[in-house]
Order: structure tokens, then sequence, then C-alpha cells
């Protein structure tokens, strides 16, 4: 019986239909970025202060500059300099008697300001900013900032939720279906997270795009891989995730345009609604179709795409599988990923190696914060590292395998972050070097392991498998910022220290993993589990078989 694989290289392993799906699906990967890193504009905290009655008029009588105002009305920083009492605290003044005068109005109560009494900001904020944030419109400062911290977390819950659940709907029921599913109540949460009246309905809102949004995106991702041949595979995976950076740099530039959240969510959100026309571009995939027995409805989008790249299909080739066909038809369940033991090493390998490379790729940045004060430029420039990454990855991925790229990206991220640990702060320049080169070799991990992970499981629990393991990411995401921080009240290299620790042994454990450079996916268990044996073992074996049947005759 021939393979998808064989198939494919008569009809086309890259050429017009999978080109054409290819974009679009990268279109579906460049749009998820608002959701997994949009908090940066959306939630937003400029700075801040309490909002006073009476000090906007006393201001505008007096012919105050800003400056002015800030240095006569708003209390000073706090001990140790903290700005704590600045923007959550503000002076118990009536801004509003006439007797206040206009050089140091504060100097006729008291001779020393910090004498007079502070209280917490009854009024509201003043927030000094061009645009708009659920932060600046819901008030979540002071006593609820904790309420942006759940914002971001139920984002994470959703992915981690959704990941497992979806996962095994999209095995279950087919990826065409589910992907569309998924868009549908994207575009639909979006619209209406960006009409909501108050904070407890957007954050239901964006739970439910969590839910949906990043298990659509790792379909995309099974679907690309399971329509190429095998020698593009590695590159449409990898490009597939440079197109989550191109969305990056376009969230960037999006996000300056429109500085208010609702018009910049709205305006994110817009692209899902063309999404749903997917169902008249993308069939179904041919390889879940095989393995849910329903070799007729494959063979008709095999002779789609076969059409749409102006190939024939020989006869030879449309029978998917014997007349006696005695298959069952194959269910996916969570026991498959533990159930045999070289399937169970890959999938505990995966989770670890998803979990670290979350943690170390937002840990790294949160902890190296970026130069400068324009969030937009900011944000810019560190999307452009993970550029160079996807680069070596292509360059060395087809030459070298995966496996061995893949341990040295995770073990010089690791290695970069203890030393980063013993670098003097008078040398900042070496210390950014070093920050870069772990977040270039955390950028590689990433995407090598989202690479590999469908190229390690059978078709039938591939897409469950990619979406279980990868929830360990989502997990990871959830406890960095606490991570980060509190270490980094213990000592400040502490969080370098952990991230130096799980990412050499992350990469040690990728060692453990069967090369999959040049193979064909695993369409059963028996051929998963069966990877790290080399072919050509078998074909000496069945010839040293053959020269012992001959030796008699002779």
């Amino acid at each position: 019986m021939p393979t998808m694989d064989d198939i494919l290289e008569h009809i086309g392993e890259f050429d017009f239909f999978q080109k054409q799906t290819f974009f679009l699906l990268a279109l579906l990967s460049a749009a998820f970025t608002p959701i997994y890193v949009g908090i940066v504009f959306l939630g937003f905290t400029p700075d801040h202060r309490c909002l006073s009655p009476g000090v906007a008029e006393l201001s505008r009588r007096c012919g105050w500059s800003l400056a002015d105002e800030l240095n006569y009305t708003v209390p000073g920083p706090g001990a140790m300099g903290e700005a704590f009492p600045r923007q959550c605290r503000g002076y118990e003044v009536d801004w509003n008697r006439s007797a206040l005068s206009c050089v140091d109005p504060l100097a006729g109560l008291a001779t020393n300001r910090s004498h007079l009494p502070l209280g917490p900001c009854r009024h509201g904020w003043v927030y000094d900013t061009r645009g708009s944030s659920i932060v600046t419109e819901f008030n979540l400062v002071c006593a609820d900032s904790w309420m942006l911290d759940l914002f971001q977390s139920a984002v994470n819950v959703g992915f981690f939720i959704g990941a497992v659940s979806i996962g095994y709907l999209a095995d279950r029921f087919g990826r065409k279906l589910c992907l569309l599913v998924t868009i549908l109540i994207n575009a639909a949460s979006g619209v209406l997270m960006a009409v909501s009246p108050n904070y407890t309905w957007v954050l239901i809102f964006r739970l439910i795009q969590g839910l949906v949004s990043k298990a659509g995106w790792l379909i995309g991702y099974i679907l690309i891989t399971e329509f190429v041949g095998l020698s593009y595979r590695r590159t449409v995976g990898i490009v597939y995730q440079v197109a989550f950076t191109a969305g990056l740099l376009a969230l960037a530039g999006l996000a300056y345009v429109l500085p208010h959240w609702r018009w910049l969510q709205l305006t994110v959100t817009l692209p899902n609604v063309c999404f749903l026309l997917y169902y008249w571009c993308i069939p179904e995939s041919p390889r879940w179709l095989i393995s849910q027995n329903k070799s007729a409805k494959a063979m008709r989008v095999i002779k789609y795409i076969a059409k749409k790249n102006g190939k024939s299909l020989p006869a030879s080739l449309q029978s998917l599988r014997p007349e006696e066909e005695v298959d069952e038809k194959l269910n996916p369940s969570f026991l498959d990923l533990v159930r045999t033991p070289q399937i169970r090493k890959h999938t505990l390998i995966l989770m670890y190696n998803w979990f670290t490379s979350s943690v170390l790729y937002q840990g790294l940045i949160m902890h190296m914060g970026l130069a400068g004060s324009n969030i937009y430029l900011d944000f810019f420039y560190s999307a452009l590292v993970e550029f160079p990454a996807a680069l070596i990855i292509i360059l060395t991925i087809d030459r070298i395998g995966r496996r061995f790229p893949w341990a040295a990206s995770n073990l010089v991220a690791g290695a970069a972050c203890l030393i980063s640990v013993f670098i003097p702060e008078d040398l900042q320049w070496l210390r950014v070097t070093a920050a870069c080169l772990g977040r270039m070799g955390i950028t590689m991990a990433y995407e090598m392991v989202c690479l590999v992970n469908a190229e390690l499981y059978p078709t039938f629990i591939r897409n469950l498998g990619v979406l279980v393991c990868s929830s360990l990411c989502d997990i990871g995401g959830i406890i960095t910022p606490f991570l980060v921080y509190r270490l980094t009240d213990v000592w400040h290299e502490l969080p370098l220290v952990v991230f130096a620790v799980v990412g050499l042994v992350a990469g040690g454990l990728v060692l453990l993993l069967p090369e999959t450079k040049g193979k064909a996916l695993p369409e059963t268990i028996d051929e998963a589990e069966n990877m790290q044996r080399p072919r050509k073992n078998k074909e000496k074996m069945i010839y040293l078989q053959v020269k012992k049947l001959d030796i008699p005759l002779n």
C-alpha cells in the first residue's frame, strides 16, 4: 500500500496547492500574535497620579505648566525611591479653596509637605498617555493592579484547557472542522471583547479567546505539515513560526497607529472573520482521513490536490488500502501518549522542553528588560532577534539534522544565562550580548520543539500529542512572572541560575530523542516505536538470510 508521502512525490510535494494553503495558514499564524502577546499594548500601564478635583482649575488660573502642576500638587517618591505614594496616594487637601496661592500652594498648610496627610485616590486617576488601555479605562492600578495579572493568567489558562481538549477533538472529528470552529469562536469573542462594557466581560471573552486561539494555531501547523512532502516539511514548519514573528512586527505598527485598545482589539480580530472563507479553500487532511479509514474521502482530496497542482495521479496509486480491508478505525486516546515505552519517553521529554522554552523565552525578556522608554520600538527590536534564529535553523537542519541543533540551542541558552551571572555590571554591552545569545538560542529551541513534536507521533494521535505536550508551555507562561520577580527579590541574578539549569538539562534530554531528518511521518504506533532503529539494519538482516539459503545450493 502506498504511503501519503509516496503519493505526494507524484502529485507535488510543494506545488501550487501547498503554496496557496501555506500562505493562507501563515496568515492565521500571524493573526495569533495579538492574543499571545497583545497584553503589552492592551494592558499597557502608563505613568499615573491621583485625580484631584480643583487642581485643573487652579492650574489654569495660575498658568502652571505640567511640570509645575506635578511639583506643587503631587506627592514625591516614597522611601527608597518607590513610586507608590506618587501613583496611588494624594494630598488630603481641598484644592477648591480660594486661599491657595499660585506659588507653592501647600506652603501655607504645612512647613514640610511630608507632614501633610495622604489618602487613596478617591476620584480616580490621571494617566499620562495619548491613548487608552484596559488599565486606564477600568483603573487596574494600585489596589486593583492584580486584575491585570488575572487578565493575562486567564489567557494562559484558556491556552492550557483548549490545547488539550480541542487537540483531542481535532484527532477525533477532523482538522478542518475544529479549525473552522476555533476561528469562528475566536472572531466572535474578539469582537465582543472590543465592545465589552466592563472588566468582567472583557475577562470572560479573553478567556474564551485563549480556549480556542492557540489550539487553532497548532491545528494550522499540523495541517500544513501533513499537506506537504517530506523534503519540505521542516521548511514550512519553521516559516509558519516565522509568520508569527512577522505578526509581532505588524502588531507594533498597528498599536502605534491605533493607541486606543478597543480599536486595536477590533482591528486585530477582523482577519479572523475573513479566515472563515477557508471553508472553501482548505480541504481536510488526507492523512487524517486515511487514519480514520475514510479512504474514499481521502482519495477525493488527493485528486483535488493533484488537479490544483496540474498533475495526474497514476492508477497504481489510486488504491489506498487493499480490497480485503480489515483495519479498524483508530480513535485517539490520552493513554496512547504514554502506553508504549518509546512514545512515553518522547512525551515526557517533549513536555519538559515545551515548559523550558516558555520559561526561558518569556523569562529572559522580563529579566533583561528593554533599553529606552518607547514601548513600540522596544517591542519591534525584540521581535527582530527572532529572525536570525529561524535562518540558522533553515541553514543547518537539513545538513546536520534536528536533534543536534535543537540540543545546541538549549545548551547555548543555558550557558548564556550562566555566563551573564558572572559578568560585571559595568560591562553592560557584554551583558546585553549574552542576553541576545540566550534569546536567540531559546527562540531556536522554541521553533525546533514545535517542528520535531509533530514528527514523533503517528498520524491518529499527532494533533493530540502536539497539543498535550505544548500545554506545558502554558503552565510555564503562568508561573514565569512569579519565578522571575520573586527570585529577583532574593538575588537579582538568581533567575538566571535557574534558567541555566533548566536550559542545560533540556539540551541533554533532547539527545535521548531519535533523529527525524529524512524520515517519513510515522503512520502507526509500531512505526513511532521503531524510529530509533536504522532501516539499513533490516535490509542487512534480509540480505544475510538470502545468502544463508544460497549456501546449500552450492
